[in-house]
């Protein structure tokens, strides 16, 4: 039984010394991203992928966090954050951070990646490196295909310092009059309507094993470049040198003052489209001081904003030869399953007079068995979720559906779904989220073409983001009405389904039912609903539920009993939540949690959370689904649902935590959670000062993967839970 280590001295849990920063705890997490393109171990092309991700990331840091960072810093905001810093202070450290992370990735594509790539015939050529055959070809696909669409702009008292446009790659040109040797100043713009990757036709490839390459071809820009005297014709071309630039793209937007928030968010998206102001200038570190400062002067940054680069910048553009067809290099194909207990449905009666309620025979009469759990990406997303949805949208005994969309792919067969049960005559209601960050310009389409076939359709609510992942099927049977329901950790999103690791909830329970009812009231009326029957709901009662978890376990305990936390999440940031945590492990609670990206807790300090161990797991899939596991003196209750244990989750968006009280679904997902703590290959054991050790198997330990073991459970079994590990091996459960 664990001990308290409270001592008889207050400790002040709210000192800063006991807190990460959030923005150099996200940089730790897209270092792990970095070490998976920089692992031996990760195939070749994926190994790109990775480099590509890093760099998307970085993109949206720019864009949103330090952008918001610099406006703070202008408006002069003094307020510290929980670890103590201004945001100067923040803006000093995140440079300090990152500067040896992009030399690091950089380094690592230009001396290792690339000669990889050659040696198994991916050839990245310099255009320099060019033989003449090859020069004429690209030479004439540049007249074609390239000179056309291009823009040389000039800069000079009449012509001012052109907009340079979000995540822009450009050429800044010198060139000089011949007649008076007068220099001047131009932009061209790499246009992205084109590939950044131009291929060489096979003929005209290196020769690679007496066959030619599998790809041979050299980068947009500098096809450009070597053919500028075309776009400056009688000028002397004096020198080039490629830049990029990052403007925030946040929305600005007042929800308070918009009498349409629709109309409000497309004119936001108008001027992201423009970009707000420059947060980032990467350039390559050749670059003349001349070129350097004129740059910097135009676009109003100062030094601490470049980051000076080897080689190509842009890397995010490598995503590029992940479609080439070469499996050897990738990641081998994913299969998902289809759960056991769905494998044998049939399509709805299109007769409104039969109502299918044999056992069985269709998706609802396998919820009125018993609740469903499903795992994506291990279980098909499309043969499930989808499925259901669509099974709903075309049975003629469902009167209405109602369900709740954050994010969803541009041809969702989900939304096709929900147009057809409209079209079908049920009542559908869809809330539309559309403040979802990066996504608001699709859910727009997607909301209009929904109104067009008479979906009611909400956008969510003043204040709040709808995060919540819930579905809800009204369905006649008999003489009653039987309600259906999805509640997920994940995004209604059919291709990040494919990529994402994520929970769904099917069951058809009462209390359920009636509390994803209570909440869609809320959501498209003036319901001022402050319980729910089972649910935690936030803004409504999830924090103080979470908190009272947490405070039962420590006083089980007090009372000499043993107490017990493992959570899963994708960001650990509130700091109520973290002194909560702190003063659990202080009263000798053990927890475990998983904590794929920010994490603001510091685990292993004396007297303060030496009984909390953290890990992070980064590999071929994203972690992103949340269970929440607490020991209750052996009466254990585990839950599932949308919210992370942030502020932004807890108090300004509305999400749904269902408890889960099947109990094989229980056990499932505590078997779930012990394969990742067991992970020794792709998890990383976060450090007392912010850091991360990834873990090793010890000398005559097998790996323990636990993305892949999970693949080859599914594999095994048409289900979870009907075939999973002996629970002794890999159980997260110690009594000590």
């Amino acid at each position: 039984m664990p001990k308290s280590k409270k001592s008889a001295n207050p400790i002040n849990l709210n000192d800063p010394q006991y807190y990460l920063n959030r923005e150099l705890s996200w940089l730790e997490f897209n270092n792990r991203v970095l070490h998976e393109a920089c692992d031996p171990r990760t195939p070749l092309l994926e190994r790109l992928k990775f480099l590509a991700i890093f760099s998307s990331n970085l993109d949206e840091f720019f864009m949103v966090r330090v952008a918001a960072l610099k406006q703070q810093v202008e408006a002069k905001v003094s307020q510290l954050t929980p670890d103590g810093r201004t945001p100067q202070q923040q803006l000093n450290d995140i440079w300090a951070a990152l500067v040896p992370q992009v030399t690091k990735q950089h380094q690592h594509f230009e001396q290792v990646l690339q000669p990889l790539l050659a040696n198994h015939g991916i050839h990245i050529l310099d255009y320099i490196n060019l033989s003449q055959k090859q020069r004429t070809y690209l030479d004439s696909y540049y007249e074609e295909q390239i000179f056309p669409v291009l823009t040389p702009l000039a800069v000079d008292p009449s012509h001012p310092f052109p907009y340079i446009s979000n995540l822009s790659l450009n050429l800044a040109v010198v060139v000089k009059n011949p007649d008076t040797d007068e220099e001047f100043f131009a932009r061209v713009k790499v246009p992205n309507v084109l590939p950044r990757f131009l291929p060489l036709p096979p003929e005209l490839g290196i020769q690679h094993n007496d066959q030619p390459a599998y790809w041979t071809g050299v980068p947009l820009e500098q096809a450009i470049a070597h053919n500028l005297e075309s776009l400056f014709p009688g000028m002397n071309i004096q020198e080039y040198h490629p830049f990029r630039i990052t403007r925030n793209a946040d929305l600005a937007l007042e929800e308070d003052e918009a009498d349409d928030l629709l109309l409000a968010i497309e004119q936001e998206l108008r001027k992201r489209r423009i970009g707000g102001s420059p947060v980032r200038l990467e350039i390559q570190s050749q670059t003349p001081e001349p070129v350097r400062t004129r740059l910097l002067q135009d676009l109003d940054l100062t030094e601490s904003d470049v980051y000076q680069l080897d080689g190509l910048l842009g890397l995010r553009d490598l995503m590029y030869f992940m479609a080439l067809p070469l499996p050897e290099f990738k990641d081998p194909p994913r299969q998902s399953v289809v759960p056991q207990r769905l494998q044998r449905l049939r399509e709805p009666s299109l007769d409104p007079d039969v109502l299918d309620i044999e056992e069985g025979k269709d998706f609802f009469a396998v919820i009125r068995e018993k609740d469903l759990l499903v795992h994506h990406p291990y279980q098909s997303f499309s043969a499930t979720v989808v499925r259901f949805i669509t099974h709903a949208a075309h049975d003629p005994n469902v009167l209405a559906i109602k369900m709740t969309l954050y994010r969803t792919s541009g041809d969702s067969p989900i939304v096709n779904a929900l147009i057809a049960a409209a079209e079908n005559g049920k009542q559908v209601s869809v809330l539309v989220e559309l403040k979802a960050r990066f996504d608001e310009e699709n859910n727009i389409y997607w909301a209009r073409r929904l109104e067009r076939v008479g979906v009611h359709v909400v956008y969510g609510l003043v204040g709040l983001k709808t995060h919540c992942k819930t579905v809800l099927v009204v369905r006649r049977e008999k003489d009653s009405m039987r309600r259906y329901v999805h509640i997920g950790t994940g995004n209604y999103n059919p291709k990040t389904a494919r990529l994402y690791t994520d929970l769904g909830l099917f069951s058809c329970r009462e209390e359920l039912g009636a509390d994803i009812t209570d909440l869609f009231n809320f959501l498209t009326g003036y319901s001022r609903q402050k319980s729910y029957r089972e649910l935690l709901v936030a803004p409504v009662n999830m924090r103080d539920r979470f908190l009272g978890l947490i405070y039962r376990e420590i006083e089980n305990v007090k009372n000499g009993f043993s107490g017990r936390i493992v959570a899963k999440m994708n960001s650990l940031v509130d700091p109520q939540i973290i002194a909560t945590l702190y003063e659990a492990s202080r009263a000798g609670v053990q927890i475990d949690l998983i904590v794929r990206g920010i994490c603001c807790l510091r685990p292993g300090l004396k007297d303060i959370s030496e009984n909390i161990r953290i890990i992070s797991i980064v590999g071929r899939f994203l972690e992103h689904s949340r269970i929440y596991y607490f020991h209750n003196n052996g009466q254990e209750e585990i839950y599932i649902g949308s919210a992370d244990w942030m502020r932004r989750n807890l108090d300004r968006r509305v999400e749904v935590i269902t408890p889960v009280k099947d109990p094989d679904i229980a056990k499932d997902l505590q078997e779930i959670l012990g394969i990742m703590l067991a992970d020794n290959r792709q998890a990383w054991d976060l450090q007392p000062d912010g850091s991360y050790i990834q873990r090793r198997p010890c000398e005559d330990c097998p790996e323990a993967n636990s993305q892949l073991t999970l693949l080859n459970m599914a594999l095994r079994s048409t289900g979870i839970g009907s075939n999973l590990i002996d629970s002794k091996k890999s159980s997260f459960y110690t009594d000590s």
